[in-house]
């Protein structure tokens, strides 16, 4: 699968000035029987949810990085910039309707999100919520699975004094 993404460490993803061609090595090792781990698990979830967003949207964050704790994925996208619709709204001074545009499209979303991180974790999504911020431009998906992901982790108090 080509992709103008790069990868790099810790799960996150740059535009890459390759351009198109590059090989994205995680979304092909996604389909093999081996799981995914560690930085390549976060880089597959990365370059797979901006992927779904430049087929769909059709543009793109310019930074990506996915961070998982225990059973909790978030996914943090930079500078998506606006389409020449959005900007337009903004201009007008309503940019809580671009938030209301951009959440009523990652719900439309939803289920193909969804989807991919179950097939990249081998675990059940049983909670997706998403954030949209407008300056700075940041949208946040995250995911409560059904398990804790092996390698990551947090520490969790359950009587704080």
């Amino acid at each position: 699968m080509g992709s103008r993404w790069g990868m790099a460490r810790r799960g996150s993803a740059h535009l890459s000035s390759a351009g198109t061609g590059v090989v994205d090595v995680d979304a092909e090792h996604a389909r093999s029987s081996t799981p995914l781990a560690g930085g390549h698990l976060l880089t597959a979830i990365s370059t797979s949810i901006v992927g779904i967003l430049r087929d769909h949207y059709g543009r793109g964050p310019m930074k990506a990085k996915t961070y998982v704790l225990d059973d909790i994925i978030i996914v943090v996208m930079r500078g998506s910039g606006f389409t020449a619709l959005e900007q337009t709204i903004m201009d007008s001074g309503q940019p809580e309707r671009v938030i209301a545009m951009r959440e009523d499209f990652q719900h439309v979303m939803a289920k193909q999100y969804k989807q991919t991180i179950e097939e990249l974790t081998g675990r059940k999504v049983l909670a997706f919520l998403s954030q949209a911020h407008v300056e700075p431009d940041i949208t946040m998906e995250i995911f409560f699975v059904d398990g804790v992901l092996e390698g990551f982790g947090a520490v969790e108090i359950t009587e704080p004094r």
